[in-house]
């Protein structure tokens, strides 16, 4: 699946350009070029482009495979705020009022749609759609949706870029899915903002890749997803599904290719997840997991009104951190550490190197 960014055929800085029908006709000749162009790979593209609809004008995600459009998504969000003025030209997806339209001589559904093929179940939302306090995404989501692309013209200011880094990975873990971002940058008119380029691969709150920003000229930022591990992750957390009185939404059925005997995988898989790679987190994911020990024996301390603490010490890691562990609580509780009693208890398999270390 490959996401272009938002108004990709036409370009997003068109303003008033929009409203010209020999334009906007142009734009649809084009994506009929891109369809037959691509008709002969097995790729999935999403493409951004101005489509006229009832006398209306819509900002359109548009899907397209193996020579066919297989629908197309409008944006439900319009800003008009700031640097923003897209409601001058645009109508917002929730005043669509058609389901289906021709274009490229095809007879294509538009509106809310999400595309699947065998386990994958893709939603499309369009830029400031992810900006809202309850994003199409989610909706989507709670569809079955467990892949969202998001076609943006985001446009660079100073500290957004790490305000978006953190929305799109709690999107994506608030929805338990895989979110691709890609924005507008190289091609894209400067005006008076300027477009970096920002694209994003996240699953469940985690960035698989990232593109590097302001680039002069195009490029890709590619990850491989892994959908049967959101499936899983959804079927742990059972409060996923609990949400009711979400949009309907038709479904509709894309090819994706399925012969995966050249397949190469690029992602890296973390040998040990579970230990920080850093030791700025080492060293707060060791403090974190020694306060938590520490509360809970002082909780429990405390409630079975003990008066001391025995410890076995054997001279290994597990005891050694035991006994830190309640060296600790008595400091958290106020108490003496003479409340802790060591246990040596040597066998007849205890080195001397363990018992000394006891």
């Amino acid at each position: 699946i490959i996401v272009f960014p938002e108004l990709c055929v036409t370009g997003y800085t068109c303003a008033d350009i929009f409203l010209q029908p020999f334009f906007i006709n142009k734009a649809q000749e084009a994506l009929c070029e891109i369809v037959r162009e691509s008709a002969n790979t097995d790729i999935i593209s999403i493409v951004g482009l101005p489509i006229s609809v009832g006398g209306s004008l819509f900002n359109c995600a548009v899907v397209i495979g193996q020579g066919k459009i297989y629908g197309a998504v409008p944006k439900t969000h319009l800003p008009n705020y700031g640097e923003f003025y897209e409601a001058r030209w645009f109508t917002s997806g929730n005043a669509l009022q058609k389901q289906t339209i021709e274009i490229c001589n095809q007879t294509v559904p538009i509106g809310n749609l999400l595309f699947a093929s065998n386990n994958v179940v893709m939603g499309v939302e369009i830029c400031e759609d992810l900006w809202v306090p309850i994003p199409p995404s989610s909706y989507q989501t709670l569809n079955g949706a467990n892949l969202i692309a998001n076609l943006s013209a985001s446009n660079d200011m100073v500290g957004k870029h790490s305000y978006l880094t953190s929305l799109i990975k709690q999107q994506s873990a608030r929805t338990l899915s895989a979110y691709i971002y890609a924005s507008c940058g190289y091609g894209e008119s400067t005006t008076d903002v300027v477009f970096g380029g920002s694209s994003f691969i996240a699953e469940n709150g985690s960035i698989l890749a990232e593109g590097n920003r302001f680039q002069m000229q195009s490029y890709m930022t590619i990850a491989d997803i892994d959908i049967e591990k959101i499936q899983a992750q959804r079927l742990h957390q059972t409060t996923f599904t609990s949400q009711t009185n979400t949009p309907q939404y038709q479904i509709v059925d894309i090819q994706l290719r399925t012969d995966n005997s050249n397949f190469e995988i690029n992602r890296r898989f973390e040998p040990y997840p579970f230990i920080p790679n850093d030791d700025r987190t080492m060293s707060e994911r060791c403090n974190e997991i020694f306060s938590i020990q520490v509360s809970g024996f002082a909780q429990r301390f405390v409630a079975s009104h003990s008066k001391c603490a025995v410890i076995g010490i054997s001279g290994g890691l597990d005891s050694t951190l035991a006994l830190l562990v309640a060296v600790r609580t008595m400091d958290k509780l106020g108490l003496s550490r003479r409340n802790v009693i060591g246990v040596t208890m040597p066998g007849f398999g205890t080195t001397g190197r363990t018992y000394n270390n006891a």
